[in-house]
């Protein structure tokens, strides 16, 4: 019998791939994060006051896939968690994770593998399963995540976000709402968005 996902959950994969392997408009078909906060939605187009202080318009199409991210807790990671983390490198040559996803079960396996990102200067992505944890310094976590490709450790500190992918509705972008959006370039060269990721209560979403 063939189990089909439910569009909801589909879109939530489809989101993911996104975050895990696109690049900043290394060709204009590829999709760029535009992380910031919504300005205004007037229509089909959204406004972003992106991190680096732009105002960034976006159309937006009526079939736009809209998830959220809301927060849980460091605890919630387990062995056997899939996990997505952005992790920078240290001076002692440690990983430190700046964020953790915790992806939902029926995600696992999306985007798996280690990849640079463009969060933060030399960041890296990882997406994984936490094969061990170990108690670190400070009330932290030693993460030992293993893919297809090999295994990275990183350190979770007791202050890195840590979150997780719900489903989403449209009427969740409203001004102030925090918000990675992907933009790919319209033949105009105007931008549009198809997804969106915002945060729950007040959150910034920190991938």
């Amino acid at each position: 019998m063939i189990r089909r996902c439910s569009p909801v959950l589909s879109s939530l994969a489809a989101m993911v791939v996104v975050i895990a392997s696109s690049s900043a408009f290394a060709e204009p078909s590829q999709p760029s994060r535009v992380r910031g906060a919504i300005e205004s939605i007037d229509g089909n187009t959204l406004t972003v006051k992106s991190r680096e202080g732009a105002d960034v318009k976006l159309h937006i199409p009526s079939s736009i896939s809209v998830t959220g991210v809301t927060k849980i807790s460091l605890a919630d990671i387990k062995v056997g968690s899939f996990i997505g983390a952005t992790s920078v490198p240290e001076a002692d040559g440690t990983e430190k994770a700046v964020e953790v996803h915790v992806f939902p079960e029926n995600m696992r396996g999306t985007g798996e593998g280690s990849r640079p990102y463009d969060l933060l200067p030399k960041s890296s992505m990882t997406n994984a399963t936490v094969d061990r944890t170990t108690a670190a310094a400070n009330d932290g976590q030693s993460l030992t995540l293993k893919y297809k490709e090999g295994e990275k450790k990183v350190l979770v500190g007791p202050d890195t976000p840590v979150v997780t992918f719900v489903p989403g509705k449209k009427s969740e972008l409203k001004a102030g709402a925090q918000v990675v959006a992907f933009a790919t370039k319209r033949s105009d060269g105007s931008l549009e968005t198809r997804r969106v990721l915002v945060g729950r209560d007040g959150l910034t979403p920190p991938m």
